[in-house]
């Protein structure tokens, strides 16, 4: 059990940059990201960026905005839908492009909602238990987690195969969620007859980026110390900020080493994903300064890089009718691409 189980993680996904660069051929894409407003620097190098180049080299590729999934942890109704517009503004101004992908609000197509019920019906309880975001999640709230949060992973399995999505941008946090929407395709195939594809993750290049207080965590949204998230609509003063009070290390010298040193090597990482350039260019730009200074450099380059889309996600957010007609005009062509899937799974199932 366990050789085979070690097998299929090796299985389990493609690089990002190898499935470009190999011309691989991608049938459909899905990926999402919870409403939390603007996104931070994390999310920008992990997931939007990537989508960006997605959308230009796929053909079929869907990015929802899973407002269903935040209702995990609470959220005030308004809150939620200012949220679900500022995340929505801020990845246009990253780049994404509706004319290039679907781009909706995953409760405007209720599918997603059906499906899961049928999936979570395929599903064993122990297996959602032993998920670490589970564990993580309730014990934050105080060991009260709420069922939403225990089966949300099948809402994700869901949001995949009603699609038949052939691959999945996902960080690395999230590979054990696509192993489970990969179990219960198969598990549904053995049911009713071969109807969902096993969708791949693609996995990015960037380095997980880590909190600027602490960096043995990844950067968080929720992280309560303010200085240790950038978010990309942060102003230049506060950039510099959090960089200058980054946690590194008493030796002055800028080196790599996730391991003794992680937090010079956070803003090494950092550095090279903003720029473009390898960690051994990075490294060699730096040579001769100490840590303080190159906390400025990394700074400057965030701030370069972000400058024009803070300015664009101002504009956007100016058009609250704009945005709200993007994601409704995205969910119309995403149901119509559900509709005949979901009525043969629910010939399969037997609702009809």
């Amino acid at each position: 059990m366990s050789k085979n189980k070690n097998k299929k993680k090796t299985n389990t996904g493609v690089n990002f940059a190898n499935a470009l660069s190999q011309n691989m051929v991608v049938d459909r894409i899905f990926s999402g990201i919870q409403p939390t407003g603007t996104p931070h620097l994390g999310n920008y190098l992990g997931a939007i960026q990537n989508w960006v180049n997605l959308q230009e080299k796929c053909s079929s590729v869907l990015y929802s905005i899973m407002d269903m999934h935040s209702l995990t942890m609470p959220k005030e109704p308004a809150v939620l839908r200012q949220n679900t517009l500022d995340t929505t503004a801020a990845i246009l101004a990253c780049g994404i492009d509706p004319k290039k992908c679907f781009l909706f609000r995953q409760s405007l197509v209720p599918e997603h909602a059906e499906l899961a019920w049928i999936l979570g019906c395929l599903t064993n309880v122990p297996r959602l238990l032993r998920l670490p975001q589970w564990k993580m999640k309730r014990a934050s709230l105080n060991s009260e987690g709420t069922v939403g949060l225990l089966t949300y992973p099948v809402l994700q399995a869901a949001d995949i195969l009603l699609y038949k999505s052939t691959h999945v941008p996902v960080g690395e946090d999230q590979v054990l969620h696509l192993e489970l929407a990969q179990d219960i395709a198969q598990h549904f195939n053995k049911k009713y007859g071969e109807f969902f594809p096993v969708p791949k993750a693609i996995l990015s290049t960037t380095k997980k980026i880590k909190s600027l207080r602490d960096p043995s965590v990844k950067m968080s949204k929720s992280d309560p110390q303010k200085l240790a998230t950038v978010n990309i609509a942060d102003s230049p003063d506060e950039i510099v900020l959090k960089f200058r009070k980054a946690v590194t290390d008493f030796t002055s010298e800028v080196t790599y080493d996730p391991a003794a040193r992680p937090g010079v090597s956070n803003l090494v990482s950092i550095h090279a994903a903003v720029t473009g350039l390898s960690i051994k260019e990075v490294l060699h730009q730096a040579t001769g300064l100490d840590t303080a200074h190159y906390k400025m450099v990394v700074a400057e380059s965030v701030i370069q890089k972000f400058a024009p889309i803070r300015n664009e996600i101002k504009k956007l957010q100016e058009d609250k009718s704009h945005l709200i007609k993007i994601l409704e005009d995205g969910a119309e062509k995403a149901k119509e691409l559900a509709a005949p899937i979901y009525q043969e799974i629910r010939r399969l199932v037997g609702f009809q």
